[in-house]
């Protein structure tokens, strides 16, 4: 009889143990030794395929990356900040855990700085200054991964009676987290049609008089 196979490695089947791991687990509790166990293997293994571990976190980050969308921008700059912000924050809000990591910025992640590269082309394309696309990507970038780490509905407890008497303004706070998904998405459709509302203006204001602001 032959020897048993190891189970194959791979770097996308490492990719997809690691952000399985760090969406139950959380980021911390990843570790090349549990990761190995995981898939199968031992660790040396899976240094054949990542370096080390800061490596895999940024091949993770690139593939959560890859489903955000920036190809709304060919119809327009408020149809491509609209459609990258929500797919943006789907991606983000798919995989919570790994959101801190994400939020510090693209380093040299190829698929991050492709996306951010298709927005502040996107933008100034369409008669935006350089210096205000890359103000309003970062202020996009503020409102989705905000919305993506935590739920503001979720966090109010669902005893009424903790609000009844010395939160009178909150006394209907203890429906909010039966309804919490619901509310979490309405909000952040209120913040992020309020910042292209307010984009709207300043691009009127920003485009007629590009040279006082250095477009």
């Amino acid at each position: 009889m032959g020897r048993p196979k190891s189970p194959q490695l791979t770097p996308e089947r490492i990719r997809e143990h690691a952000l399985v791991i760090i969406d139950t687990s959380g980021l911390e509790a990843l570790s090349m030794r549990k990761l190995a166990e995981a898939l199968g293997v031992r660790a040396a293994s899976l240094y054949n395929h990542v370096a080390t571990k800061e490596a895999l976190l940024h091949d993770v980050a690139n593939d959560v990356m890859a489903t955000v969308d920036t190809t709304g921008f060919a119809a327009g700059w408020t149809t491509g900040l609209l459609r990258w912000a929500r797919s943006y924050r789907a991606a983000l809000a798919a995989h919570p855990n790994l959101v801190p990591f994400m939020a510090s910025g693209p380093a040299r992640r190829e698929t991050s700085l492709s996306r951010a590269d298709a927005v502040h082309g996107g933008l100034t394309s369409a008669g935006w200054p350089p210096r205000y696309a890359t103000m309003i990507g970062a202020s996009t970038k503020y409102l989705v991964v905000g919305a993506a780490m935590g739920s503001f509905a979720g966090g109010f407890v669902d005893d009424a009676e903790i609000y009844d008497d010395r939160f009178p303004h909150l006394r209907n706070a203890h429906l909010l987290r039966e309804h919490a998904a619901e509310i979490d998405d309405a909000s952040f459709e209120v913040a992020l049609q309020a910042l292209v509302d307010g984009l709207r203006v300043q691009y009127e204001q920003v485009t007629a008089h590009a040279d006082d602001f250095g477009g």
